[in-house]
């Protein structure tokens, strides 16, 4: 955790979990950061909030003709990175999408007639007692949390309590598989593995995770300077935010940041 001292930020926070409890910690856990893509774990547990209560089915038409609420909520939709122009057909690629996630916060909430951020707050952040967390701009991108809120979401991810723990793992496995794509910061990933709202590291090289977190690492980071892994096999979770958007420095700092977590914290 020391590593983090070492970052080009003004401000930083982290929060190391392990079995649903806090065992690791630096900075301010109070401080509130915008999170920009890890905000897409959070609003795709809501998703999945709604699909056990009953609201949406992964399989109903959602986006482009052909597209359903599972291909938006795992980039296959076809839309673009940031319109809803459509590049593919539904299925055929992974295109990283923060258009899909504007779409499927809109069936959400048609759905359930209740406004997005609302159903985040009231689904997740309430419940698990986020309370410094909010959505305050798109479903793929506009939150704000700090260390303590998100290490409460990472210990729901390793005990959920919100969804069935079969929910959660079929989340967190690879869905349609063998799509090739592109992995912001990263460049091409050939294949480019994704949950149902969560990417999967598998064997993703180059990658933000340490090398040492295994293929079945899930999480997502933002272009903010935030991440967040969960490691089944490790059975730990981190959670890191800072004041500097994502760049060189964060492809840098961020592996040998996790693998020391890892190192520090073992089974």
């Amino acid at each position: 955790m020391r590593l983090i001292e070492d970052w080009p930020v003004d401000n930083a926070a982290a929060a190391v979990v392990r079995g649903g409890e806090v065992v690791d910690s630096h900075g301010d856990q109070g401080r509130r950061y915008p999170l920009a893509s890890v905000t897409k774990p959070l609003s795709a547990y809501a998703v999945l909030i709604a699909v056990e209560e009953g609201a949406l089915e992964w399989d109903q038409p959602a986006g482009p003709e052909g597209a359903t609420v599972r291909h938006l909520i795992a980039h296959t939709a076809g839309y673009a990175f940031d319109s809803r122009a459509v590049q593919a057909a539904p299925g055929a690629r992974r295109i990283y999408s923060n258009a899909g996630f504007a779409v499927l916060a809109d069936t959400l909430a048609e759905a359930s007639g209740i406004a997005f951020a609302d159903y985040l707050a009231e689904a997740v952040f309430a419940p698990l007692g986020m309370t410094d967390s909010a959505l305050e701009g798109p479903a793929g991108s506009g939150a704000v949390s700090t260390a303590a809120d998100l290490a409460r979401f990472a210990a729901e991810l390793q005990n959920p309590t919100l969804v069935s723990a079969g929910l959660v793992a079929e989340a967190t496995q690879v869905v349609f598989p063998d799509r090739d794509g592109v992995l912001p910061g990263y460049g091409s990933q050939k294949p480019n593995d994704w949950g149902l709202g969560f990417e999967i590291k598998d064997g993703k090289a180059p990658h933000w995770t340490a090398e040492g977190n295994s293929p079945r690492t899930f999480g997502h980071f933002g272009q903010s300077g935030t991440f967040l892994w969960v490691d089944p096999q490790a059975g730990l979770a981190c959670a890191a935010l800072s004041d500097r958007a994502f760049g060189p420095w964060a492809i840098e700092a961020w592996p040998p940041f996790s693998q020391a977590v890892l190192d520090d914290n073992p089974a």
